[in-house]
């Protein structure tokens, strides 16, 4: 038997092409696209996801879902910035719909970005993103045309509260702290619960951490002081591990979206914890934090200033890390096909 080299093929021309460039930051996927998602009509970034939400959500779906992507996969949109300084609008991508921020998902389309040629740094070496959750400013470790590695100031992070306690089905008694990293997150020490936090008990974290994100979801009442409702929602669950030795301060654990979970420490996960540690006057600014994921990856964090949100004080976080391109991608979609905008298999 010869196998043969495919022969030039183009689609039909009512078929959807859709071209991507994926990565990861510390084990969490990233795929950027390139080509193929509409140009996005809104005055603010915020604007833009509702209208890719409303409009354009069966095109998240094809490219997050199977049968191109995973429960578990992540995306981005690249837009054009809405700030008169600003050089990129992003959106974030996950199986449930589109978030309003992702400090993997900043590292990663920096490294893609800079790479493959679809950004370009500031004279001062700064890129300056407009997210759903505001300004988030990144700059770039580069060694012979390589991004070695990614820091970026995020949104001003702060507690919402600390050391609350739910009953929370088959758990009994939970207590969390609740903060803002560009995302509310409950956050809760794993090792309270009897929960194991390693990768093979990732069934068992999935069902506690969507058991506790319902449960406070339902009791709280979350706004953003700076009176965004579009970011009023709890995103997701940290399970938290502390370690007394070593350099590794702890780690994070998130289940977020629709039972996804975070391979990375979580960006905006670790910029909450700044700010809870901060509060607690355990963090002072400029010191360093490494805390790990789920895989044993790394990311970086400190506070960078102390800062107020509506009244509300808050501290600026810094967050740093690596990500590595994976692949490229061009994907089609057949109209005829029943499954072209995807499913979700868990």
């Amino acid at each position: 038997m010869t196998v043969s080299k495919p022969s030039a093929w183009t689609p039909p021309g009512d078929w959807v092409r859709l071209t991507t460039i994926d990565a990861h930051a510390a084990g969490e996927p990233l795929r950027v696209v390139t080509d193929g998602f509409p140009d996005l009509p809104g005055d603010t970034i915020l604007a833009k996801r509702r209208y890719a939400h409303d409009h354009y959500d069966h095109l998240r779906r094809t490219l997050i879902l199977e049968p191109r992507g995973h429960a578990d996969m992540y995306g981005c949109v690249l837009t054009s910035p809405v700030t008169s300084d600003g050089d990129i609008g992003v959106l974030f991508l996950h199986n449930e719909g589109f978030s309003t921020m992702c400090g993997h998902g900043i590292i990663g389309l920096v490294k893609v970005g800079l790479e493959c040629g679809l950004i370009d740094a500031g004279e001062d070496g700064r890129i300056r993103i407009d997210t759903p959750a505001g300004r988030v400013t990144a700059v770039a470790s580069i060694e012979n045309g390589r991004v070695t590695g990614v820091s970026f100031l995020n949104v001003p992070s702060f507690v919402m509260a600390l050391d609350q306690v739910i009953d929370v089905e088959t758990l009994g008694q939970v207590r969390y702290d609740l903060a803002f990293g560009g995302a509310f997150y409950a956050y809760v020490d794993g090792p309270s619960l009897g929960l194991e936090l390693g990768r093979r008990n990732t069934p068992e974290i999935i069902d506690a951490g969507m058991r506790i994100k319902r449960a406070v979801a339902e009791r709280e009442s979350i706004h953003h002081p700076a009176g965004e409702p579009d970011l009023d929602f709890l995103y997701g669950t940290i399970f938290v591990e502390r370690f007394d030795v070593g350099d590794v301060h702890s780690c994070n654990i998130c289940v977020f979206a629709e039972g996804e979970v975070d391979r990375s420490p979580t960006g905006t996960g670790v910029s909450g914890r700044a700010a809870i540690h901060h509060a607690r006057e355990e963090l002072p600014t400029g010191e360093w934090i490494t805390i790990e994921s789920l895989i044993g990856t790394q990311f970086q964090v400190r506070v960078y200033e102390t800062a107020e949100v509506a009244g509300v004080p808050a501290v600026v976080p810094e967050v740093r890390g690596t990500a590595h391109i994976t692949g490229r991608n061009e994907f089609l979609v057949d109209p005829d096909d029943p499954l072209a905008e995807g499913f979700l298999l868990r």
